[in-house]
């Protein structure tokens, strides 16, 4: 079968490896000019189903009020704008804050965090791939003692659901990773989850769109798409400035670009663009450089050691398609890392980068079937696109070659949406 993939981010990349793995004939189709330059570039580095718990849980709502007009808050939503799409996925964000509804996400998000933190294990004892990797877990920390409390308890949901995440003291913490010593006495304590990992996206990306592409995947290049063509209940072509590309199905895993091209199919997809940032500071010489990937809690930002790199990322700007870099949250960011790690790296030296990931009301991808029924989804996974790339990769090959997959579906689909279509 031939098959389009529409997305070279990881998410698009994985699937169109597990595709020909499958046996089908893939293209590739990106607007950059290679793999993994947008969402996928600059991340932080985690492989983390620690972070399932939804945006949208109970404690959210007095967070969001506190950071209401500031302009260094951790998630900032842009409201003074006519956004139709963004106030309808708010009204969706707010449904989903009880208590049942976030326990309900965690676990189908979990699911695909779990499965595909496996699938890459195996991917990476299969073919070797490098991407500057640190199997030693993620190791969150606390300053605030309600907050630690409160993260014991979501960490029982998870644990329930087959995660091991492990509470720590503020001195298990500084043994865990010695380089928290400059700040021991501020912490609370932390939760260890030691089956994660860290590692740099956008090297995975190119790496194994290479593997892909050895293995027969056509990969197109800087290729405008314009939209997809309906025939009746079928897709029939990817309609590019280079012209029509056809095939016999057609994975849509083109991030924040997702609703923008299912529209033309009367397809309403909930998802909406949160532009995260990001700084890598060189480590050169300095010995604070964590190795265990770091997350702080009160900060919402998350620290990967990326081979003589530092990767700081986090916060969320909900601002629509805007993809400048905002200095003010770039500068954030930077001055974080450097109060967590006086000696983490020349920080004058640091690289910035912003970039956009494309987020559900619910925090759940949007993966498989659609009402055309050689339309495939594979995107909206918000800020555990790398997380859960090879799972979703391989739940999408699976389904399009008519398997069942080795994870149950149920609510991972575009039917828990049925109102959008």
């Amino acid at each position: 079968m031939k098959v389009v993939v529409i997305g070279a981010g990881v998410v698009g990349t994985a699937s169109a490896w597990y595709l020909a793995k499958a046996g089908h004939e893939v293209t590739v189709v990106d607007r950059r000019e290679g793999a993994g330059l947008e969402t996928s570039f600059a991340n932080g580095g985690q492989i983390s189903p620690c972070h399932a718990e939804p945006w949208a849980n109970p404690s959210v709502l007095p967070k969001v009020l506190k950071w209401l007009g500031r302009e260094d808050a951790p998630l900032l939503f842009r409201w003074n704008r006519w956004d139709p799409a963004l106030w309808a996925w708010g009204l969706r964000f707010l449904a989903n804050c009880p208590r049942s509804h976030a326990e309900i996400n965690t676990e189908r998000t979990l699911r695909v965090a779990l499965y595909s933190r496996a699938c890459l294990g195996e991917l990476r004892a299969e073919t070797g791939i490098d991407y500057d990797q640190q199997v030693r877990g993620i190791l969150h920390v606390y300053r605030d003692g309600a907050e630690f409390e409160h993260a014991c308890r979501a960490a029982e949901v998870m644990i329930r659901h087959g995660l091991r995440r492990q509470p720590r003291t503020p001195d298990e913490c500084v043994t865990i990773e010695p380089a928290l010593a400059a700040v021991r006495g501020e912490l609370a304590g932390g939760i260890h989850t030691p089956d994660d990992e860290s590692g740099d996206a956008h090297k995975f990306t190119r790496g194994l769109a290479a593997l892909a592409e050895a293995r027969g995947v056509e990969f197109r290049w800087s290729v405008p798409i314009e939209g997809l063509v309906r025939d009746g209940d079928r897709v029939s072509g990817l309609a590019t400035a280079q012209g029509l590309i056809a095939g016999d199905s057609y994975v849509l895993a083109a991030g924040c670009d997702s609703p923008l091209l299912a529209r033309p199919l009367g397809l309403r997809l909930p998802i909406v663009p949160a532009k995260g940032y990001s700084v890598t500071v060189p480590v050169a010489n300095h010995a604070g450089a964590p190795f265990v990937s770091i997350t702080d809690d009160e900060h919402k930002m998350v620290y990967s050691r990326l081979g003589d790199r530092l990767r700081a990322a986090g916060t969320a700007e909900m601002t629509g398609y805007d993809r400048s870099l905002n200095p003010v949250r770039a500068r954030l960011i930077l001055d974080n890392a450097r109060r967590l790690f006086p000696d983490g790296g020349d920080f004058e030296r640091a690289e910035p980068w912003a970039g956009l990931r494309p987020v559900t009301p619910d925090s759940v991808p949007l993966l498989g079937a659609t009402p055309f029924r050689n339309l495939w989804l594979n995107t909206g996974h918000g800020t555990l696109g790398w997380t859960m790339s090879c799972g979703s990769g391989r739940v999408i090959a699976d389904l399009v070659s008519g398997l069942q997959p080795d994870i149950g579906m149920d609510g991972l689909g575009m039917e828990r949406f049925a109102s959008y279509f």
